[in-house]
């Protein structure tokens, strides 16, 4: 057993200092508050675990002082590539890594990967664009690995994997032959990690001032400052994108070209279903009657129809009747409820009885559930074209998501590999694809309010008369329905001037729309115009 006079002993021959002697005295009287549970308890017992508790805390601060002191470098890699892009074979250089970023909130470490193509001269004519996923939570290898990289990991025409671990293949609609492309993984997924404190880099603030000090540090650092820039986002990562967009303008003067939002959300008031707001129930109907009309669970009438000319009359039937009987509530008589619902079962496929049930309101894990009830079956959130058994779990983060089950798992594994092999980064920190502790201490609420940014989206355009905003959605998309992305959109009051600026596409295919074949063929066309 140690004495506590030996541990005196020993600490007088300790290398002398101020911080290593109240380390030393720290640690005697957090020993000796340990020794003293063993022991009788005497009248100034309490005040002996006061003044241990006191000397925790102050060796708590001072490991958090050495934490604060601590040299921190960047860990980069650089390594040389090709991929065949369109039928050409291109050279370029990846660099994959973690670059320190000195932000408002603290220090931390950002993991990147870097695609640039080699032989470009004149870098005021090479775009860059800084990518990203959503989550709150998510890294950035959907959009790395499955979209837009020189790299992708292969699926089937629907978008499942062929084999797991998935296996990685040239990319043929990959954008880096016409932009580089800077993957950003976000505080708490990837190797991305926080130098002290991890919530003091999430939320929505936090989050934009860090990625965005990244981003003016890398264009800085490999001097792109000529470079005509772009921003793409997917899901959370549209709403990043804005929030990006306004603080790289208003702080450092640095304006965008572009704003590629796929599968977009800016403001959550369109999709959060919660008491008193009817909003996001019109927002999601289309969305419903896309899934029901692909499932086939619609009358002859509506199955013969187009997708695009059956949404344009849902559409119309959301905004001219079902708005108005949302907004009308318990004022609505029972025959027009009935009516209501008879109309609602027509465009949903669901029974009339289910939705009178839901008081005209249906939410999307009771839509996913009940669709194919009769089945066993149930329809995926990301992507309704999606089914699979019904288990346990919640939709809304991906436990019970027919849409994740056969790609989530085998892109993870891949992903690993590509980056120890290929790109030659090893560490033993594990890669974090997607984190659910951070989405679920996410706060989304801006300003005490509801996140919503049309007035942002507006101002943005405005200040800068040459930037791009493409909206890119897909038509079976349960994350961001589509609808949910025209209404707000409808709500950014432009200026005629600015109207051209903004563009729309719609891709038959879920939130991943790049999953599906056809849909992934057709954004590579759209992507070469906007980048024209």
């Amino acid at each position: 057993m140690f004495s506590v006079a030996g541990i005196v002993s020993t600490g007088r021959r300790l290398k002398k200092g101020r911080r290593n002697m109240k380390k030393t005295i720290s640690f005697i009287l957090i020993l000796s508050m340990i020794m003293s549970s063993a022991l009788p308890v005497f009248a100034d017992d309490e005040t002996a675990k006061t003044e241990a508790a006191a000397a925790k805390t102050e060796a708590d601060t001072e490991a958090n002082t050495d934490a604060d002191t601590k040299t921190y470098s960047d860990d980069l890699v650089t390594t040389k590539h090709s991929a065949v892009i369109q039928g050409q074979v291109i050279d370029y250089t990846a660099t994959a890594g973690t670059m320190v970023v000195d932000s408002g909130d603290g220090k931390c470490e950002i993991f990147f990967i870097a695609y640039t193509k080699d032989g470009a001269t004149d870098m005021t004519q090479r775009p860059i664009t800084f990518t990203f996923n959503g989550g709150p939570g998510s890294a950035s290898l959907y959009t790395d690995f499955l979209c837009m990289g020189p790299k992708r990991m292969e699926v089937d025409e629907i978008g499942h994997a062929t084999q797991l671990p998935a296996k990685f293949t040239d990319n043929d609609n990959s954008l880096l032959d016409m932009t580089d492309l800077v993957f950003i993984d976000a505080i708490g997924t990837g190797y991305s990690r926080a130098i002290g404190n991890e919530d003091d880099f999430i939320g929505y603030d936090n989050d934009i001032r860090t990625i965005g000090d990244f981003i003016r540090l890398y264009i800085n650092r490999n001097k792109r400052w000529g470079s005509p820039k772009y921003i793409a986002g997917e899901s959370y990562g549209t709403t990043r994108a804005v929030g990006l967009c306004d603080y790289l303008f208003s702080t450092y003067s640095l304006g965008m070209n572009g704003l590629m939002l796929i599968s977009t959300v800016n403001d959550f008031s369109s999709l959060q279903f919660s008491t008193g707001n009817d909003l996001p129930y019109a927002s999601y109907l289309p969305t419903y009657a896309a899934d029901a009309w692909y499932h086939g669970c619609l009358d002859k009438k509506y199955q013969d129809m187009k997708l695009e000319d059956y949404l344009d009359e849902v559409r119309d039937f959301v905004s001219e009747k079902y708005v108005p009987a949302l907004y009308k509530g318990r004022r609505m008589t029972e025959d027009e409820k009935n009516e209501m619902a008879k109309s609602i079962s027509q465009y949903t496929g669901l029974s009339e009885e289910f939705i009178l049930e839901s008081n005209l309101r249906i939410t999307l894990p009771d839509f996913c559930k009940e669709l194919l009830s009769d089945k066993k079956l149930m329809t995926g959130r990301l992507d309704g074209r999606f089914t699979g058994p019904v288990i346990n779990g919640s939709i809304e983060d991906g436990e019970s998501d027919p849409s994740g089950f056969d790609v989530d798992a085998p892109l993870a594994a891949a992903s690993n590999q590509f980056i120890v092999d290929e790109l030659n980064f090893n560490t033993d920190r594990p890669y974090i694809p997607l984190s659910l502790d951070v989405n679920k201490r996410w706060n989304f609420d801006k300003d005490n309010d509801i996140l919503a940014q049309e007035e942002i989206i507006n101002n943005c355009m405005a200040a800068n008369s040459m930037l791009k905003v493409w909206v890119m959605c897909g038509y079976y998309d349960g994350a961001t329905p589509f609808y949910g992305a025209e209404w707000v959109y409808n709500h950014v009051f432009l200026n005629d001037s600015r109207l051209d600026n903004l563009s729309f596409t719609y891709y038959p295919a879920g939130h991943m729309f790049y999953l599906d074949k056809d849909s992934f063929d057709q954004f590579r066309k759209d992507a070469e115009k906007f980048y024209k």
